[in-house]
């Protein structure tokens, strides 16, 4: 074969082809290890020169701080000198914004210094120094707020002819002098680093030459090694032939692959299936369950309900106080189904929400009296909140439900006797960190316990509805199951970790708002502030119900409480009443009806009749569950008495936007 031929190499020139390998791959690696010791010598110059510059930045920082530190105090010392005068409250919160501002400066400045023994010494002098000051000027404050007239002009000037102020700006100048002086080492510093970079980067032209010459050199030798390697390849034609039968291997084998691959894409296809109807068994058993906790409360709740109302009738001709008592426990249990109903709208997540920005801290410590008075005087109840609260934008009602839903299990936990904890950390979470929560910040509730804790085979059911570990009778076993409803609804998460004899915590996130936050219940009107200055009689109200029966009761209580109340079954009739009746003063109106809702009602009358008042009724919200529509407007839930009909009716009316046309009208008469 001519490929035989080819192949033979004389023995001299392989020899000869072997040592200008050797002498390319020497030169070669020579130069690497040049060019790598010189980069590595100029890498080093470079951090030498950063590090002498952020040190630079660092000695300017310090000087920059020392006289913003010493502004502060300035301004601080003129703000009281003011505040000493006028005595405003105004003035003094500037005089302590800015005196806190100092001490929030001066810690920056310790951190600054933290790895310098001598500026950190100064600097711990310095804090001493601003607390005695503090301390002098304290009293002046004090006397300020205390309205005592020229007494805290006395005490200012005193603390001003004190040597303390001037040590004080001193020390903030012997900390600057300390730092000019590193600052001038360090600047001799970077000027020798940068001289030093230079000079190897000249080094590095002269290398980067050379190196461009061994290139020429290393070309020539390849080109003689090219011809060394041509030999090699003609005698890899005789290995084509064996590849060629090992791929025709790989193939077959390839193909058998191929096949049980397919096989075991069968048996997954076909186990998938059987999980999917194993989960849809196991949603029909829950939804079995649901359906058998819902009828059992229900039946219960309507026993009492017909049972009373039935005995009420039969002693209709009998005492009063006989068919008061039937009637009592009737409403009681209509009470509780209306109180079950609720909850199972919450867990459904179709509760309506009115969220706004709060802190949760401050929501929680207001009603701190009412877990004391719900758990009993047998609980020690500890508390941790933020020193610097993050907002969360949530229902405040449904907030503090869950907190004493959660404060109620504890105390059943402990059989009434133990230490419950409640405490709002902050904490910023990656993705999926906590269940299904995108990375961001987040406010975390949590209520520990110090009971016997939950057994590991009963964790993965407490969100379950109508699960309960409680005895039968003690619980209906929604009240972990709302919870979970309204963190969910609320763009959060709620978790749970219990160990047996340690006892449960139970943890909630909310995502952290961006607005500020308000007090919860600001906005709302105290009880009874409503009754205090009650609506006209005679008021015209427009009654917006689709069902005929809730809104003949409706009506009703209404005349009963001496409104005059327009009924109509839609939205469009409600608009077209409108247009005729002009005195109309409050839209009574359900949320979800046929064709269009309440809060599109509210929104196209709005436009034309912004005067008019607005109370929202609903017992279900649904897909009209519009949180911007219903928000700034009083919400009345159903079932409701007459007497929570007139709060709402009378608080509603006492909110309207402006004075009615009519209104006006009959003030300008009188």
């Amino acid at each position: 074969m001519a490929g035989e031929d080819l192949g033979a190499v004389p023995e001299g020139e392989g020899t000869s082809g072997s040592w200008r390998g050797v002498a390319a791959s020497a030169g070669a690696l020579l130069a690497t290890i040049l060019l790598a010791a010189l980069l590595l010598m100029v890498d080093a110059s470079n951090t030498a020169r950063d590090d002498a510059l952020a040190s630079e930045r660092h000695s300017y920082d310090v000087m920059l701080l020392t006289r913003t530190a010493d502004g502060s105090i300035a301004r601080a010392e003129a703000a009281l000198g003011r505040y000493v005068l006028d005595e405003q409250s105004t003035t003094g919160t500037i005089y302590y914004n800015e005196w806190l501002a100092a001490a929030q400066q001066i810690d920056e400045l310790r951190r600054l210094v933290r790895d310098t023994p001598g500026q950190s010494a100064r600097v711990d002098q310095l804090r001493r120094l601003y607390n005695q000051r503090g301390t002098q000027l304290a009293e002046a404050a004090t006397a300020a707020r205390g309205k005592k007239g020229v007494g805290g002009v006395s005490i200012f000037y005193q603390a001003g002819k004190l040597k303390l102020g001037d040590d004080l700006r001193a020390k903030l100048a012997e900390i600057a002098a300390a730092e000019r002086e590193d600052l001038r080492a360090r600047m001799d510093a970077t000027r020798r680093s940068s001289d030093r970079a230079d000079e190897l980067t000249g080094w590095f032209g002269w290398l980067a030459m050379l190196i461009g010459l061994a290139a020429v050199v290393l070309g020539y030798l390849a080109y003689r090694a090219l011809n060394d390697r041509i030999a090699a390849l003609r005698e890899a034609d005789s290995e084509a032939g064996r590849a060629q039968r090992l791929e025709a291997a790989v193939q077959e084998r390839t193909r058998e692959l191929t096949e049980a691959n397919q096989r075991l894409k069968e048996e997954g296809a076909e186990r998938e299936a059987a999980e999917a109807q194993l989960r849809q068994v196991q949603k029909m058993e829950a939804v079995g369950q649901l359906t058998g906790g819902i009828a059992h409360d229900f039946n219960n709740m309507l026993a009492v309900v017909v049972g009373g109302l039935d005995l009420a009738r039969r002693k209709l001709s009998g005492s009063r106080r006989e068919v008061e008592f039937h009637l009592d426990n009737a409403m009681e249990g209509a009470t509780r189904a209306a109180a079950l109903t609720r909850r199972l709208l919450a867990f459904a997540r179709a509760e309506p929400l009115l969220p706004i920005a709060l802190a949760p801290g401050a929501l929680v410590e207001n009603m701190l009296d009412l877990v004391d008075r719900s758990i009993g005087e047998r609980i020690v109840v500890r508390t941790r909140f933020p020193a610097e609260p993050w907002p969360v934008k949530v229902d405040p009602n449904q907030l503090e439900n869950a907190v004493l839903n959660l404060a109620v299990n504890a105390r059943d936990a402990m059989d009434g006797e133990g230490e419950l904890t409640i405490a709002i950390d902050h904490e910023r979470l990656g993705e999926g960190e906590v269940g299904q929560l995108p990375a961001g910040d987040y406010v975390r509730i949590h209520v520990a316990d110090t009971g016997g804790g939950i057994p590991p085979e009963h964790l993965e059911r407490v969100f379950e509805p109508f699960f309960t570990t409680k005895p039968v009778g003690k619980g209906t076993g929604l009240g972990l199951s709302q919870i979970f409803g309204f963190a969910r609804q609320s763009g959060g998460d709620v978790t749970i970790d219990s160990q047996l004899g340690r006892g449960t915590i139970v943890s909630l996130y909310l995502p952290r708002s961006t607005e500020a936050a308000e007090a919860a219940g600001e906005t709302a009107m105290p009880q009874g502030a409503a009754a205090a200055h009650p609506p006209a009689p005679g008021t015209t109200i427009l009654v917006v119900e689709d069902d005929p029966r809730v809104s003949r009761a409706t009506v009703g209580a209404l005349e009963e409480l001496g409104y005059r109340p327009i009924p109509c079954s839609s939205g469009r009739d409600a608009l077209d009443i409108l247009a005729r009746e002009p005195g109309v003063e409050l839209i009574l109106t359900d949320v979800m009806m046929p064709e269009m809702t309440g809060t599109e009602l509210v929104r196209r009358a709005a436009a034309v009749y912004p005067w008019i008042a607005v109370l929202f009724v609903t017992g279900y919200v649904g897909d009209a569950g519009d949180a911007d529509g219903l928000s700034g407007h009083d919400l009345l839930r159903k079932p409701f008495t007459v007497s929570a009909l007139a709060d709402a009716v009378a608080t509603a009316l006492s909110r309207r936007p402006t004075e009615s046309p009519s209104a006006s009208k009959a003030a300008a008469a009188g």
